[in-house]
């Protein structure tokens, strides 16, 4: 029973990342009119949610800093804690630059993801590292802004579900606007070459 379970458990993962993957490519690659003179995809935008300290946090106070962006939830299986851990070993590759970066997380299931659960979570990671909730409207809001795909899996017989969601991690300037995007198979030294490539004008 249990060994199906676990099945069943992998298989729905690897749905929810092919899914999130395929609906985010279309976010950004639909619409060429909804793009900057620049040609970048309209991505981010206004948020006001709240930290894992309890704080409120708006997207305005970020500004200065070169933001790496990443929609999750302390409950995902495997995809999350992945992306999670190569912010976490890009962020130590970046050497004295990684001061004027600050990466986020933002929580796709805020009925869970409270801030005492969001706080005991990320000590598993980076200590620069600052997770967001908010209600069910400010969340939304803020994955709608950043063109991130997000839906609640139907629960199982003990009350417990996914939440499906697609998987980028966002770079966004100093003035908030976005930058780049890293697929979830990015490997953290890749990572961080290109943020420090940005950073000087190289990228």
């Amino acid at each position: 029973m249990r060994f199906s379970r676990l099945m069943l458990f992998t298989a729905a993962t690897v749905i929810a990342v092919a899914l999130g993957l395929i609906v985010n490519a279309l976010f950004l690659d639909q619409g060429r009119p909804k793009t900057t003179n620049a040609g970048l995809p309209t991505i981010g935008g206004p948020f006001e949610l709240v930290d894992h300290k309890g704080r409120v946090a708006r997207d305005s106070d970020f500004r200065g800093k070169y933001l790496l962006v990443m929609f999750g939830y302390t409950a995902c299986p495997d995809v999350c804690p992945t992306e999670l851990q190569v912010i976490t070993e890009a962020m130590e590759g970046l050497g004295e630059v990684r001061t004027r970066v600050q990466p986020l997380m933002i929580t796709v299931d805020p009925e869970r993801d409270t801030v005492a659960v969001l706080a005991d979570y990320i000590g598993n990671f980076h200590p620069a590292l600052i997770a967001l909730t908010g209600s069910v409207a400010q969340v939304k809001a803020a994955t709608k802004a950043y063109r991130v795909y997000s839906a609640k899996a139907p629960p199982d017989d003990d009350g417990d579900y996914f939440m499906d969601h697609s998987a980028f991690i966002y770079l966004m300037g100093p003035d908030g606007k976005y930058l780049h995007h890293f697929a979830p198979t990015t490997a953290p030294q890749d990572m961080a070459n290109k943020i420090r490539a940005v950073i000087s004008g190289q990228g």
